[in-house]
């Protein structure tokens, strides 16, 4: 089983950086996964591919596990921890 770790920090307190999360949670979406949240932490599931979302203060820590379904698919867990950076950056930079 391959794993994404993503650790976006920032300033902005807790609940806004869960608001600043609503592109990602879209972006998730298109693929059929979604974000289940739980104060400040959420649950991540869909096709082949689990994990959590974890908010503080002062970071944004994302881990996801693909399973077989998701590299059969072609996931790579290198391109998709870019992304992700990519879209944790300009979220957080906004």
């Amino acid at each position: 089983m391959s794993a994404v770790n993503v650790v976006q920090p920032h300033e902005l307190g807790a609940d806004e950086a869960i608001k600043r999360l609503d592109s990602f949670e879209e972006m998730v979406a298109k693929y059929f996964v979604s974000l289940k949240w739980s104060g400040h932490t959420a649950k991540i599931k869909g096709p082949g591919v689990s994990g959590n979302i974890d908010v503080t203060d002062t970071k944004v820590t994302i881990n996801i596990k693909l399973g077989m379904m998701a590299r059969a698919a072609g996931v790579d867990a290198q391109r998709l921890q870019g992304s992700i950076t990519r879209r944790l950056t300009e979220a957080f930079d906004a």
